[in-house]
């Protein structure tokens, strides 16, 4: 889970980080508020999970409380890259004399944590590591032993620090891996992280990303999740432990693994090329080896439930999942939709092979549902899905 810039100031001012005092707003005059309280100049934030707001006109100054709740009117209702601005973050300015780099990662292709600190900050370290690659640290943590003082000086030499800014680099350091370590996060960025004119050091943004696989020790993190921003259908199959990501189609995906879902989206988009390149997956969502028939019948209810979805491919290779048991969650799922009163009218193919796939087509069979059609190829049953899509 990604966090709005304000909730990673908040988390880094929870931890002991130095940052600048603000608030965030949803309406213009909650902007201005938060101007009035500060009592001098500010500067005013689009608040989106995207980079590029300042190109964008999303980040302003304002030179008073007047000012910051005209520009909140300006940035509030703003597009930014297909990302709508419902929320501003109001903050002091900082007098800048100097902007660096500094952020900690899971760096998963070599299995280990990795720091990266430059003193070239305020820009996009991709740029800066292809232009300017001496300007660029990159140092390995050990996360038997994290950064302890030693390991925070290491750092600060290796990313050429300036003398002056040291000491206080080193203490941020150690605070800021203490808060990626406890708040189970896979990153934590500040760009830039300022030396004022004064010659104290700040954390001007903060770029935080959660690992949501540990959700069950981190249950504060729920209160962080934008509701408003949350697809229902994945909000819905979440609550119902289902891998499901919505996408821009018409043919609903089900199978188990997901190898297997990644290939069914991929014989389908070619299917719907075939077609005139207007049919495409819908979604993508893995049941598991070992789904029961209870979570192939939340699964059908979720992807029905789309009203996007035009025909649903069902693609499932018997391995743990027995396709006998699967077949029972199809017809299990198709009458407790029709006993809720739901009208529905989308057409099913299924693929069933491998352990017990002879059941499986067999329970099909006998229920004799006419939204559902058996075929028993991949590339024939998504070319069938595909053609059923485009037709509605």
């Amino acid at each position: 889970m990604d966090l709005y810039e304000y909730q990673g100031r908040d988390l880094f001012e929870k931890h002991g980080l130095p940052v600048l005092d603000g608030g965030v707003a949803t309406t213009p005059t909650e902007a201005r508020a938060i101007a009035e309280r500060l009592g001098e100049r500010v500067v005013i934030k689009a608040q989106v999970k995207v980079g590029g707001r300042g190109k964008a006109g999303g980040v302003k100054l304002a030179e008073g409380a007047d000012e910051a709740q005209a520009r909140a009117t300006d940035i509030l209702g703003m597009d930014i890259k297909g990302h709508t601005v419902h929320k501003v973050m109001v903050t002091v300015t900082a007098d800048i004399a100097e902007e660096y780099y500094f952020s900690y990662l899971l760096d998963r292709a070599n299995r280990t944590f990795l720091c990266i600190a430059s003193v070239a900050g305020g820009m996009d370290i991709e740029a800066v590591a292809e232009e300017t690659p001496e300007k660029v640290a990159k140092i390995t943590i050990d996360a038997n032993k994290g950064v302890d003082e030693t390991t925070a000086r290491e750092i600060v030499t290796a990313a050429q620090f300036p003398a002056d800014v040291a000491d206080q680099i080193v203490v941020i350091a150690q605070d800021l891996w203490k808060a990626f370590v406890a708040e189970d996060a896979t990153l934590v960025e500040v760009n830039p992280l300022a030396k004022t004119g004064e010659g104290k050091v700040l954390c001007l943004d903060a770029k935080v990303t959660f690992d949501e696989n540990a959700d069950f020790r981190q249950s504060s993190h729920a209160a962080l999740v934008d509701q408003a921003q949350v697809d229902p259908l994945e909000q819905r199959a979440k609550e119902k432990d289902l891998n499901y990501v919505k996408l821009d189609g018409e043919v609903g995906i089900i199978g188990n693994g997901a190898g297997l879902v990644m290939s069914t989206l991929d014989v389908v988009a070619y299917a719907g090329e075939d077609l005139g390149g207007g049919v495409k997956p819908a979604n993508f969502l893995d049941i598991g080896g070992g789904a029961s028939a209870e979570v192939m019948a939340n699964g059908l209810e979720i992807v029905l439930s789309d009203p996007a979805v035009k025909s649903v491919f069902v693609n499932v290779f018997g391995g743990i999942t027995a396709c006998d048991a699967v077949a029972n969650g199809i017809v299990q799922a198709l009458e407790l939709l029709h006993q809720r009163g739901e009208d529905i009218d989308k057409p099913l193919v299924v693929r069933l092979d491998g352990n017990n796939a002879e059941a499986g087509r067999a329970i099909l069979d006998a229920a004799a549902n006419p939204l559902v059609q058996r075929v028993d190829t991949m590339d024939g049953a998504a070319r069938r899905a595909a053609e059923l899509a485009a037709a509605r």
